[in-house]
């Protein structure tokens, strides 16, 4: 089959298009998916750049493109265990069931399905423990793929591939911080909110009824407000000045960087910090007094429970959410379309389509 192999941490070179590799077997328990189309994701970019690696300490765009000349491979993954290479990226995936291992009902072939990105079963469902579909197995960017039966959800909507394929890792990540927070009608100040995971958290907020504060640059401003928010500042300008202080009940954060210490202010006694994110740079200056005393609880969120997926598949199937499709690319222009990803030029997300006869 064809399909992207990442061979090492790096630059765009890393990723090779290899039109003879062989297709996955499943086992008794797994199914084979004919992938239709795959999201593009920031963990993509950041687990071929090995950004995870406690050696980088920049932002993600510093080596966007040609990799950092310093990366410890033993670090450089989300689970923290050395990546075998060549791996095949990609962790959206949007597809049809071609094949069931033995254990697997064969009603399913057929199925239109999504696989959820953070997955327990590898891992034997140990709390708080999870592996990333696309890293720490393969995933989506070529023309088959397989997952566990159980990690593979069916939807029956009537979204394109496309859309559907925008889904399982920006929407789980959004979902999964509000989710994580309890965030209700309240105040949610959102960063990053005109990125794939930025504007799912946008409208899965307005969906729980929250009033939203999306922070994005001006050129994005109706952008946001089309997509729901109800107000919307520069994320270059002064955030007490524009959101005010005491003023927020829980942020979602996806930038971290040099700003950081604003968000802690304008957030209320007793507010939530919610993060799965830190595209300006992982470091930031905490001044634990403001931590203590305005009783702020810090929730840091990758593990995800299986109620999340299965929410955002309910929703979808009620017509709750729609997503932003910016740009689809055919998957020979992974290059290109990580490079349009990184300019962060555009609204919503970036779709790779590969090949089938």
């Amino acid at each position: 089959m064809i399909g992207v192999q990442l061979v090492g941490h790096g630059g765009l070179e890393v990723l090779q298009y290899n039109t003879d590799i062989p297709v996955p077997e499943v086992n008794e328990d797994e199914v084979l998916i004919k992938v239709a189309a795959a999201g593009v994701n920031n963990t993509d970019i950041n687990t071929r750049i090995g950004w995870y690696s406690k050696k980088v300490t920049t932002a993600t765009d510093v080596g966007g493109e040609s990799g950092f000349s310093e990366v410890n491979n033993d670090d450089a993954s989300w689970s923290g265990v050395p990546l075998s290479f060549p791996r095949i990226q990609g962790a959206d995936c949007c597809g049809y069931i071609v094949a069931v291992g033995q254990n697997i009902d064969s009603s399913r072939i057929g199925e239109r399905v999504l696989v959820r990105s953070m997955m327990e079963n590898p891992v034997d469902k140990k709390p708080y423990h999870c592996w990333t579909f696309g890293s720490e197995f393969d995933g989506g960017f070529a023309q088959y793929t397989k997952a566990p039966a159980n990690e593979t959800y069916a939807v029956n909507c009537d979204w394109t591939d496309e859309e559907l394929a925008s889904i399982p890792c920006a929407y789980s990540t959004a979902e999964n911080m509000l989710h994580r927070a309890a965030v209700g009608s309240e105040h949610v100040v959102i960063t990053g909110a005109s990125g794939g995971v930025g504007s799912a958290a946008v409208q899965l907020a307005k969906r729980r009824g929250a009033t939203v504060t999306a922070i994005a640059s001006k050129s994005k401003h109706v952008d946001m407000r089309n997509i729901g928010a109800d107000n919307v500042v520069s994320r270059d300008g002064n955030l007490i000045e524009t959101i005010g202080t005491n003023a927020a009940d829980v942020v979602v954060d996806l930038v971290a960087g040099p700003n950081w210490p604003q968000l802690l202010e304008v957030l209320k006694r007793g507010g939530r910090y919610a993060t799965a994110g830190a595209i300006a740079g992982p470091l930031v200056e905490l001044d634990v007094r403001t931590l203590y005393l305005k009783d702020l609880t810090f929730v840091g969120c990758t593990y995800q429970e299986h109620i999340v997926f299965q929410n955002l598949v309910g929703y979808i199937e009620r017509n709750e959410i729609r997503p932003l499709v910016h740009a689809t690319y055919p998957l020979s222009e992974i290059g290109s379309a990580q490079q349009a990803f990184l300019e962060k030029a555009y609204t919503g997300k970036i779709v790779l389509i590969p090949p089938h006869d």
